[in-house]
Parts: structure tokens; C-alpha cells; sequence
């Protein structure tokens, strides 16, 4: 760090490095002649190839041929020409270990004729097949593949080999007791099931340097039915898959001991001293089942303490560790401390780290700090050598990151300087700190960065809210962020009190704008904002001494599960996720769900209920919101029940909506009682597709009233619908469609497209959309005034709601185009910006104190209601605004690649209501003059009325109800 020597880098493997090339082709496009010339080129020695070759064949040639399979004649005789000279002249022991699937697809490549795979349907029967959860038959004490062709190939192609037979594991909880170290979790072959202990057995073997012999662990098979809840295989049971494996460190210290005596001895023949050395043992599970041997190692750490798992001092220095590698294998390491750390200290300008090489006196040698090798002073003192390592602080605070710090002592391999009974320190320079810190293997390593919040205290209260506390040196506003991987951000305001902090949040009821909702599922990552506007992000730590005894079990609410849990060693994150009972989970209990108790309601006589599903049970808006709300208010005492996918919503009863009835009632989303209900009720409502498990009984009245008018292209007009074969999305959408009974259009304009994008024959009604009808009722302004006083809008604020639709083609994009800074200075503090992004493009990054986002505000329809002005591109908001009559700008910077990537079915130019602009400047100066654009383009605005939106005239809902549920 502090030197400038260039680090030590390790040389790359060449079949790895030709490995990632090939991958690196597939993953970008690139035809299938030049993948083949990176798979063909030279430069491999013969074991080289055979490696090779076995990899490719299975991993990115593999998946090329699922591809080209699935898309058509033509693009599966390329691939057969191109790679069948290939295959024929790999080595045939490698192609006989393939995976089976795999084995079997390029055996008919090599043996059949091209026109025969290319024309024939062999390829296809075989991908998807191989695409299904995995099928076993056995047969004289072995075991086969279930898959096509049987009748046709040699049978030993069919035999489930080393690649077949992976163990399949998960290690949840590794532990220390009465001296032995105690494994357990779950292991099985896939496909394979284990209802009981007989003729299942598991074995826990340690493996070291190669002529040391292993060490079996004592493992025994337990009840573990979690491992069935958790397989990805349906229909097998892996109950018995558990086990427990318990080890005495005896076994390894006496094999360390004979390896120690033959390497001193070595190392006394070139003349040199005896140094003790670590010794490491990668963890192998050796599991029987049914007649089927495999071995593989043993990987999968449960998220959280498992990550983290603690090692037994056996005194004089020596120590064994549990640890994972970076691919999630467990390894058991036998380590001596050669090197420990005594202590820190700021002197001037350089940061001195002590360190104690105990039982060795040492005059010479330099210290290494993540490959950069550093001077050090070594002085003997009684009972070893006592180093001080100088670090520059100023240089210190220029690196990014941190490393690991080594001692290299004249003549002795290098020693990993282990934290042994030293503290830990965090030294503040400026704004910055360095930090001194243990990590999950006790070893030291030093790093500078911004100054981190540290949680010191996590505790749960009997209401659900959590306390985090700890310190964070600093002055100035500062908030907690929750961030999901979707981009979706919550912010919590951070007490500070000198150099603590403080902060308390419920995560089952989050504040969201005005009301409160629980976190979605998922992990959410947990960071400090401070200042203000963007600000700085700085991500949380978990203070060391508290991860022993930090609570990281799950807290149920509300039918929800959450967790506090620190991973990869000292990250906090909060995990959600919705509590399931056992028949639900896995693999297992959606096959259960879908081929058994389903059809079984379907069977049964239907009740008269309506079942309400908006977005696939997320929001609670729209116009099935409004259909819902019509009925209530008319009296209807039918059973009502919504759909509610990760507790989105609670939707409001009769009393709220001043009437009188009975409460609806809620399922969630995949539960039984959902598949109950679509199962049996008379009437379903949607805007969206339903579960692909759904089918429409004939007695049932399903009732489509989408989301929109159809602006862009959509289901048969998309291009990739009319390939041949028709791809999986064509299937999908025709045995939809077949189950609609009516399908409501905002417009006579509309309904043939929408005819046409669906293939949909049935009755259409034209009753303009439900969810409109607010948007010209006699009390609007009412409704208005009590949305802006929830989102606490100022009353006379000119409200300008920014609502773009998705790009296909740059979904993960979080910026918003639009320079709010600008328009901000240019129109000044009486405009109000409101962003709401599409549910299918990542959350909008929107500057504080420019803007607010609303893209979780429950219904766009209120957005619309308060918007003074709307901006957006190429969305069906367009027409649904077009209803209050108030301006519209259209930001369309990308409109040509926009419509040659997606299509659109409208002529924006001819017939938008309002201006096209390509740039931001455009957007905010139509917006000064928006008086005079409005009335440039009254006459286009009228006609796109009558076009778009003729029948939004406050009665579509009162219509629509009348068709479907008054007799």
C-alpha cells in the first residue's frame, strides 16, 4: 500500500482463461462460426483439450444447442453442421462422462445426418425433456436417465454417471461443543429419494495434503423434511436427507504433526530451520443411496452465523478453523500463530502496527500488506520478536481498499498476522478512518475509507420494531437506507448524539405516503445517507464483539418472516420473505398444489364469489379497484375476495367506502386458499394474465379489463411471437386468452388491436375504463385536495407528473432524464415534480429536494387526478389523462430507436396532444409557456379524445357493471 512495489499476481489456468472466451461469445450473441473458431483454436496441450472439451461441451455448447433447438429448423441445422465435425473428433472417454442429457444430444449430432436432426423432432423431444425436474429409473441395481429415444440408442448412454450423481448440499449450523466440532445440514442425489435410514448413509471424509491419510467424521443420517420443503425436484422426498458429522481435533493434529516432522526434515536437509505450517483438509460427503454411490464436496453455508463459524484454541498457538472458499466449499484448517498482533498506534503521520512472531528470534525481514511489501523493524525480545510495522498514513487514505497484513520473516515463509487477544481499531482522519480489524478467519487486515457506522446493538421489541444503535463519528443530518435489488429505496431518519447513533423502524409497517406498508420480499441492504440532496452512502457494519450473540432468528408478522442477519462476516442486511406452511414450499409443494389439490377444487361446485386480482395480486388500483368499489357502494353482498401478493395491501371494507357489508376477504398470492378461489368462485376480475396453473371452468365468468390502451406493440404484433416454432410466451398467452369471457376497450379504436395482439375472439364491451371515472366526477376536486394532503403537496403548487414508460431494451437504467436540477432553477419553487417510473424499469434515482418519487403510490389514477401537467413518452397514461383535458408534453429523446425496437401502433407525430421534445432544455421551457403550448394544440388534443378515450365520461364502471353482474 504504501510502497508502490507491483503486487503479486498468479498465472491464469489456459483452459479457464479459453473457457471464459468461448462463454464471453455466447453470452454476447455472437454467431455460432466464430464461437467455433475459439473452441477449435490450438494452443491446448492433450490434457489440456480433454478438459477443455469436457467443459464446453457441457456448460456454453450445451446451452447454444438448447437455444438453437427451441428456434426452429434452420438455426438447428447450423448448429448441427458447425459443431458436428467437432464432437466427432473429441475424446470419446470424455463425451461418455458428460452429463446425460448432454451425452445423449451430441451422440445423435455425431451418429445421425444433418437434414434427419435438423428436420426431425429427436433434438427437440430430448431439450425438453432434459428441461423438466430430473427422472430416474433403476434397472439391475443401476440407475437411468428418463429421457426420450430409449427405443432408438444404445442403453449405456442412458446411465447416470459421476455428472449426474452431484451431491446436493447445505450446511445449517456449524458449531463447537465439549471440544468437537459438530456439522449438520442436508445431503442427497438429486432425484433420488430418501423416505427412511434404510439403504441411505452418509459419510463426512477430510481430505488433506495428498499422502496423509483422510479422516472420517462420525456422521449419522436425522430427520430433516426441510430439505424436501427446499428441493427443486417435485415429486421426491429427500426427508431422511439430514445429517449430523461431529469431529475431534486428535485425528488431525497427530496426521499434522507426522506432516510437520517430514517437512522440518526437508527443510533441515537444505539447511534451514523448521517453521510450523498450516495445514488444511477440504470436507467431502460420501453418500449411498438406493444402490447409487457419489462423492462431492461440501458446500452451502446457510446466510448468516453458518458463514461465520468460530474456531477452537488448542493452545500453544495452534488453533483449528472451519472456513468456506470462495466457491462455498468447507475446508477444516489446522493453523499455527506464528504472527499476532499486539497493538496500534497513531504516531504523527504513520500508524504503527505491533506484531509478536512468538518462539523465534528474528533480526531481519519486511512486512506485506495486500502484495505490496513494506520495511518493518524486528527486534528479539524474550520469548520471540517483536515487529513494528510502519504505515503511512497519507498513503493509507489514498487506497481504496484494504488487505491482509503478513509478516515475512529472512528465510521463513511468509506469516498471516493473526488478531489473537488485541482490539480491534478504528483511527478517524478527517472524514476518513483506518481501520485494524479481525475478518471471519481471525486474521488482521487494515483498510481506509469513509468513516462506517457500526452497529453496536440489534434488538427486537414484542411489537416488531427494531433498534439498531452503535457509533458513527460525525456531525450533520443523516438517514438509514433500505435498498432492495429492484432499485426500490426506504429511508429512515438516524438520531445522532455526538459519536452514537440511534435508529428505530418497523419493518411489517414502513411509512408510504401517508399510510404505512411492509418491506417487500427479499434481502434489503442497509446503508447511512447523509447530508443533504444525494449525499454521501456509506454502508453499515456489525460491530465484531456482538455477532456471537447478535439475534438473527426470524421474526414473524402478519404472516411474514424477518431477519437481521449479518453476511459474509459483518455486512447487516434485512431479510423478508412471506411465511409459508410446510405444504407449500419448494418445488414439492407447488407440484402438489398444481396437480392435485387444484383440479380437485375445480371439481367442486362453484360459490358465488368474486375474486379481484390487480397485477398479479401487487397493487390495489386500477379498474378492478373501481369494479370492486361500484359493487360495494350499490349493497352488493357477495363474497368478495382479492388477491394479495406479498402483503402489497390491505383493501378497504364496506365502512371505509361507506357502505355496509362484510369485510373482503384477502389470500395471498400462491397460497392454497388462491388456488382455492380461482378454483371455485363464479367471477373473476383482472387487469393482467393470470397464474399459468389457472384454467376457466365454463361456468365461471372471467372478466379481462387489462391496463391500458395498447399505444405500443403488444402479444402477436411483437416479433418474436411469430417465430417457428411458436416460442413458450405464444402458448402461454393463447391458452389465456381462451379463458376470457369479456374483455373490456377504452375505445372503438382500440378493440381491433387489441383483438389482434391477444387472438382474442370473444365479446368485447367499449365501456371506457372504470378506473377513469374519477377523473371526471362532480367531487374530483375533493378527491384531489385529499391526495395532495397526503403526499403533502402545498395547496396553489403546480403539480408536473413525470411518467415514462419502460425500455425492453435498458430496463435496469435507474436515471431520470429529465434535469430536475434545471427545471427547478428555470421554473422556481411554486412547481411540484412528481416521478412515477414504470413497475417494469428499475426505481428512478431521483435527487432529494428536486422531486419525489412516486412509483410505489398505490394507484396512478389519484397521480393523474392531482396533475396539473403530465409528461411522458410513449405510455397509455397518455389516454387516460386525456380525460381531465389539462396539458401533456411528450419527452420522447429516443422516439426513432424507440419505435424500431419496440413499434407503436400511434403516429405520435401526427396525432400527440401536445409537443414532441428530445431534450430536457425542451421539456423545461414548454413547460414555462405551457398556457400558450396548451392551446397550440387544442384542436389535436379534442380529436385525440374522441379517438382515444370517447366513452371516459364518469359511467364506464356504472356500464360495466351492468353487463356483467346485474341480471
Amino acid at each position: 500500500m504504501a510502497t508502490g512495489a507491483t503486487p503479486v499476481r498468479a498465472s491464469g489456468d489456459p483452459v479457464v482463461d479459453r473457457l471464459r472466451a468461448v462463454q464471453d461469445l455466447c453470452d454476447r450473441g455472437e454467431p455460432l462460426g466464430a464461437v467455433m473458431d475459439a473452441v477449435l483454436a490450438g494452443g491446448l496441450k492433450p490434457e489440456e483439450r480433454r478438459r477443455f472439451d469436457a467443459d464446453v461441451l457441457a456448460g456454453p455448447l450445451g446451452t447454444r444447442l438448447d437455444i438453437s433447438t427451441k428456434r426452429g429448423a434452420a438455426r438447428r441445422r447450423e448448429f448441427v453442421t458447425l459443431v458436428k465435425p467437432y464432437v466427432t473428433g473429441v475424446d470419446p472417454k470424455v463425451k461418455r462422462e458428460l452429463p446425460v442429457a448432454r451425452r445423449i444430444a451430441f451422440h445423435l449430432i455425431e451418429h445421425r445426418s444433418v437434414d434427419e436432426l435438423a428436420d426431425g423432432d429427436a433434438l427437440q423431444k430430448l431439450v425438453a425433456a432434459a428441461a423438466e425436474p430430473s427422472k430416474r429409473v433403476r434397472k439391475n441395481l443401476r440407475w437411468y436417465a428418463d429421457l426420450p429415444l430409449q427405443d432408438e440408442l444404445p442403453e449405456a448412454l442412458y446411465r447416470l454417471r459421476a455428472a449426474d450423481l452431484i451431491p446436493m448440499t447445505q450446511i445449517e449450523d456449524l458449531s463447537w461443543s465439549g471440544g468437537r466440532l459438530r456439522v449438520s445440514g442436508h445431503a442427497y442425489l438429486a432425484g433420488l429419494s430418501v423416505r427412511s435410514r434404510r439403504f441411505n448413509r452418509a459419510s463426512v471424509v477430510l481430505r488433506g495434503p495428498r499422502w496423509l491419510p483422510p479422516v472420517r467424521m462420525r456422521t449419522r443420517r436425522v430427520f430433516h423434511p426441510e430439505a424436501t420443503h427446499g428441493a427443486e425436484e417435485a415429486g421426491c422426498n429427500y426427508d431422511w436427507s439430514g445429517f449430523v458429522a461431529e469431529l475431534s481435533p486428535w485425528p488431525l493434529r497427530w496426521r499434522s504433526a507426522v506432516r510437520a516432522v517430514v517437512r522440518g526434515g526437508k527443510r533441515m536437509l537444505r539447511r534451514r530451520e523448521a517453521v510450523q505450517d498450516t495445514t488444511t483438509w477440504r470436507a467431502e460427503i460420501v453418500i449411498w443411496s438406493r444402490g447409487a454411490r457419489s462423492v462431492g464436496l461440501l458446500r452451502g453455508p446457510s446466510t448468516g452465523r453458518t458463514e461465520r463459524p468460530s474456531g477452537l484454541d488448542l493452545g500453544k498457538g495452534w488453533w483449528i478453523r472451519p472456513v468456506w472458499t470462495s466457491d462455498r466449499a468447507l475446508q477444516i484448517v489446522l493453523q499455527p500463530t506464528r504472527a499476532e498482533l499486539t497493538g496500534v498506534r497513531l504516531e504523527g503521520e504513520r500508524l504503527e502496527v505491533g506484531v509478536f512472531l512468538p518462539g523465534k528470534e528474528v533480526t531481519r525481514g519486511q512486512a506485506r500488506l495486500d502484495g505490496h511489501r513494506i520495511a518493518a523493524d524486528f527486534t528479539p525480545v524474550e520469548g520471540g520478536t517483536a515487529v513494528v510495522v510502519p504505515l503511512a498514513v497519507d498513503s493509507l487514505l489514498q487506497e481504496r481498499d484494504g488487505g491482509r497484513l503478513w509478516i515475512e520473516p529472512k528465510g521463513d515463509p511468509a506469516a498471516s498476522v493473526m488478531i489473537g487477544k488485541a482490539k480491534e481499531s478504528r483511527t478517524v482522519v478527517g472524514d476518513r478512518e483506518i481501520t485494524v480489524l479481525r475478518d471471519r478467519r481471525d486474521r488482521v487486515s487494515v483498510s481506509a475509507h469513509r468513516i462506517r457506522p457500526v452497529i453496536t446493538s440489534a434488538v427486537w421489541d414484542e411489537g416488531g420494531a427494531l433498534t439498531l444503535e452503535g457509533s458513527f463519528p460525525g456531525s450533520g443530518t443523516a438517514e438509514l437506507t433500505l435498498k432492495h435489488r429492484t432499485g426500490l429505496i426506504h429511508a429512515v431518519p438516524l438520531e445522532r448524539d455526538g459519536s452514537r447513533f440511534t435508529v428505530r423502524f418497523t419493518p411489517a409497517a414502513m411509512p408510504r405516503f401517508g399510510d404505512t406498508a411492509p418491506l417487500g420480499s427479499g434481502t434489503w441492504s442497509m446503508a447511512v445517507r447523509t447530508g443533504t440532496g444525494r449525499g454521501q452512502i456509506v454502508p453499515f457494519r456489525v460491530d465484531h464483539a456482538i455477532l456471537d450473540g447478535l439475534d438473527e432468528e426470524p421474526k414473524i408478522r402478519d404472516g411474514r418472516e424477518y431477519r437481521l442477519i449479518s453476511t459474509r462476516f459483518d455486512i447487516p442486511v434485512l431479510s423478508v420473505a412471506e411465511h409459508l406452511p410446510d405444504d407449500e414450499k419448494g418445488a414439492g409443494g407447488l407440484y402438489a398444489l398444481r396437480r392435485g389439490f387444484y383440479p380437485a377444487e375445480r371439481a367442486r361446485e362453484l360459490t358465488g364469489a368474486t375474486v379481484y386480482v390487480a397485477y398479479d395480486g401487487r397493487q390495489y388500483e386500477g379498474n378492478v379497484r373501481a369494479i370492486y368499489e361500484e359493487r360495494v357502494r350499490r349493497g352488493d353482498g357477495g363474497e368478495h375476495i382479492w388477491v394479495v401478493k406479498d402483503g402489497a395491501f390491505t383493501p378497504p371494507g364496506p365502512a371505509e367506502l361507506g357502505a355496509e357489508g362484510p369485510a373482503p376477504t384477502v389470500v395471498r398470492a400462491g397460497s392454497r386458499e388462491h388456488y382455492a378461489v380461482l378454483a371455485r368462485s363464479r367471477y373473476v376480475v383482472t387487469n393482467g394474465f393470470l397464474p399459468p396453473w389457472f384454467r376457466a371452468r365454463d361456468d365461471q365468468t372471467v372478466v379481462q379489463t387489462w391496463h391500458g390502451t395498447p399505444l405500443k406493440r403488444m402479444g402477436n404484433d411483437l416479433p418474436h411471437m411469430s417465430r417457428d416454432p411458436r416460442p413458450p410466451a405464444w402458448h402461454r398467452q393463447a391458452a389465456e386468452v381462451r379463458g376470457w369471457d369479456l374483455l373490456i376497450s377504452q375505445s372503438p379504436w382500440a378493440t381491433p388491436v387489441l383483438r389482434r395482439g391477444f387472438g382474442y375472439q370473444g365479446e368485447v364491451l367499449e365501456s371506457g375504463y372504470p378506473r377513469n371515472d374519477v377523473l371526471v366526477a362532480p367531487d374530483r376536486e375533493e378527491l384531489a385536495a385529499r391526495v395532495r394532503e397526503r403526499l403533502g403537496i402545498a395547496e396553489g403548487a403546480r403539480v408536473v407528473l413525470y411518467a415514462p414508460t419502460y425500455r425492453d431494451y435498458d430496463r435496469r437504467n435507474a436515471s431520470v432524464r429529465l434535469d430536475l436540477a434545471e427545471a427547478r432553477r428555470a421554473l422556481g419553487p411554486g412547481h411540484e415534480f412528481l416521478i412515477r417510473a414504470h413497475s417494469m424499469q428499475a426505481a428512478p434515482n431521483v435527487p432529494a429536494g428536486l422531486g419525489r418519487d412516486v412509483t410505489t403510490y398505490p394507484d396512478v389514477t389519484d397521480l393523474l387526478l392531482i396533475a396539473d401537467v403530465l409528461i411522458t413518452d410513449y405510455s397509455s397514461v397518455m389516454v387516460d389523462f386525456a380525460a381531465t383535458g389539462r396539458p401533456m408534453l411528450f419527452f420522447t429523446y429516443d422516439l426513432q430507436r424507440y419505435s424500431s425496437k419496440r413499434g407503436l401502433y400511434l403516429d405520435l407525430a401526427a396525432e400527440a396532444p401536445g409537443p414532441l421534445l428530445s431534450t430536457s432544455a425542451e421539456v423545461v421551457g414548454a413547460l414555462g409557456t405551457i398556457d400558450e403550448v396548451a392551446a397550440a394544440h387544442a384542436e389535436r388534443y379534442e380529436l385525440f379524445q374522441r379517438t382515444y378515450a370517447p366513452r371516459d365520461d364518469g359511467k364506464a364502471t356504472a356500464r360495466l357493471v351492468d353487463h356483467v353482474f346485474v341480471s
